[in-house]
């Protein structure tokens, strides 16, 4: 019995589209955009880099690969005339969009999305709009194959970047240089989250050096001003997001062999929505204890405690003697 392909769906939202010097994942992630056909469509792209000859004929290359819009559409550009790079473009980009937006959906050149990705968006925008707990929805899942609930999708306190939504009223707290936040009290507020100590001193070295400029990331102050709010993300069930961008061209993801690149992409029919509105606390965990290393660290910790403890038993022992 021959049963016809479902409809492709087309979005409501209105889509930030950022791009730079990659053509060929540009290309990609472009295509399903316009499959997806937003009748509002946001274009940034930052310029080449002074010391880097290669990047302005890949950055011409792909800046003419978003012309091909061939749907009902109205375009807005953000061409940068000199590079802002990764941290201060993308985030400048953001803040555009949101200055001419209520809400949308943000994808950067290597964030390849499923067609569904833009339906879970747009029914989730619509449903918590209002809902001021709610303040990110990521299209991404890192969680390899286990599902947390019998729902569509959970909640988290971790923003993933990869392809994502979000509200003007969220972004407005957003904080480049987390210059409203006292260093002293960091340490506190990140154990009200997480009861770990080596997880609360992971995230505190990485607040040092991204209030410090040392992290050439724009996402880990979104972090931070989350964890801040006490703001929850909704995290997809299946991943709806594939980052097709690791390797040597990348920002950050330098790695082509990291367990996180190159995702499958799923696809959800029926959105069914949690019970419960709580961040599922092992389920940040689960990506947390690997990307820290948490239990490799917990190991070497414990490690030299006990040859400290042997130490002072022997020493203790001739004492005695």
């Amino acid at each position: 019995m021959y049963l016809p392909a479902p409809a492709l769906y087309e979005t409501k939202s209105a889509v930030l589209f950022v791009i730079f010097n990659r053509p060929k994942t540009t290309r990609k992630v472009f295509e399903q955009i316009r499959i997806a056909k937003p009748s509002r469509l946001y274009i940034a792209a930052d310029a080449p880099r002074p010391d880097y000859p290669n990047d302005s004929p890949l950055c011409k290359q792909t800046r003419s690969i978003v012309k091909n819009i061939d749907w009902d559409c109205e375009v807005k550009t953000l061409f940068n005339k000199k590079n802002a790079g990764c941290r201060n473009g993308v985030s400048a980009a953001i803040t555009w969009f949101f200055n001419n937006e209520e809400e949308g959906i943000i994808l950067e050149d290597d964030c390849l999305p499923a067609n569904s990705f833009f339906k879970f968006c747009d029914t989730l925008l619509e449903k918590y709009r209002d809902d001021t707990r709610i303040r990110h929805i990521t299209g991404c899942n890192l969680q390899q194959g286990k599902k947390w609930g019998d729902s569509t999708y959970y909640f988290s306190n971790r923003t993933h970047v990869w392809g994502w939504a979000s509200w003007k009223r969220v972004w407005k707290d957003y904080d480049l240089s987390l210059n409203k936040y006292d260093d002293r009290e960091i340490r506190e507020r990140l154990q009200n989250i997480y009861e770990d100590p080596l997880v609360v001193e992971s995230w505190l070295n990485i607040f040092n050096d991204a209030k410090a400029g040392k992290i050439n990331s724009w996402a880990y102050p979104l972090d931070f001003v989350n964890f801040f709010n006490n703001g929850l993300v909704v995290i997809p069930n299946e991943n709806l997001i594939s980052n097709i961008g690791f390797g040597v061209s990348a920002t950050n993801t330098l790695q082509e062999e990291n367990e996180y690149a190159n995702l499958p992409l799923s696809e959800i029919d029926e959105i069914i929505d949690p019970v419960f509105i709580l961040p599922d606390k092992q389920a940040d965990l689960c990506i947390i204890n690997r990307d820290f290393h948490i239990d490799e660290r917990r190991r070497k910790q414990n490690a030299v405690s006990s040859k400290v403890k042997r130490w002072f038993k022997t020493v203790f022992h001739f004492a005695a003697l």
